[in-house]
């Protein structure tokens, strides 16, 4: 993460000392799946990935979308292609974490500041004498 807030993303160009940009997301998420989608266009299926369980779906939709082949992608196509996935996910990322009616959205993520609190204006119950400890 950069110090103002946004997660970036690159990847080295195989056997060269360049690399390609990737773009910048507010999501850790969109980042790392715009990393895997630019891994997997230049090492092919076998690439390790952040989140494999998407890369045949987007692979797929793609590659057979009448774009060239896995391995005749310049490093401009992969960086395009991989902008085009890490964009995509974080709209849908900044989507879930807005708030609807006022409530926070249920991403499954509990902000520290949200944490429970006891009201201090309430008088607090008696313990139960007779509970037995475990």
């Amino acid at each position: 993460m950069r110090k103002w807030g946004k997660w970036v993303a690159e990847i080295r160009e195989p056997n060269k000392r360049s690399r390609i940009w990737l773009g910048s997301y507010t999501t850790p998420v969109a980042a790392a799946r715009a990393y895997d989608t630019a891994v997997y266009y230049l090492r092919g299926p076998t690439a390790r990935l952040n989140f494999p369980e998407y890369a045949a779906a987007e692979a797929g939709e793609l590659v057979g979308s009448g774009g060239p082949p896995l391995h005749d992608l310049s490093a401009a196509s992969i960086r395009k292609k991989a902008i085009e996935v890490g964009s995509r996910v974080d709209a849908m990322e900044s989507n879930n974490s807005v708030s609807v009616h006022g409530e926070p959205a249920r991403t499954g993520f509990k902000p520290c500041w949200a944490q429970e609190k006891p009201d201090l204006n309430k008088k607090p119950e008696p313990e139960d004498p007779d509970a037995v400890d475990d």
